[in-house]
């Protein structure tokens, strides 16, 4: 439901925007082609799909590399056993830290 609401509210947002800036116009300058008398809700609208067109496969391509560094990281966490000096080696890592001079 809530999202429901957000979304009417981000469409009432838009169509306000739309609505309010039909009249304003602009020329658009591509460099080699000029459009003119542009409505300005048309070039909002166009830059905020392009910018979704090239964030997609961005957003794909991370989360890809982050699924394989987890995946990575679960195989080499089995280990089979830990042996018994691993475990006296975390404390006596942690009174060098609390150690002003970093000495026991």
């Amino acid at each position: 439901m809530i999202r429901l609401f957000g979304f009417l509210l981000v469409f009432a947002v838009f169509l306000s925007f739309i609505v309010l800036n039909l009249q304003h116009r602009s020329d658009l300058s591509f460099g080699f082609i000029i459009f003119r008398d542009v409505p300005v809700f048309i070039s909002v609208l166009c830059s905020f799909m392009f910018g979704v067109l090239f964030s997609i496969p961005m957003a794909f391509a991370f989360s890809r590399k982050k699924r394989a560094a987890n995946k990575h990281s679960k195989e080499t966490d089995k280990s089979p056993e830990k042996s018994p000096a691993a475990d006296n080696y975390l404390p006596a890592e942690l009174e060098k830290e609390n150690s002003p001079y970093g000495i026991n």
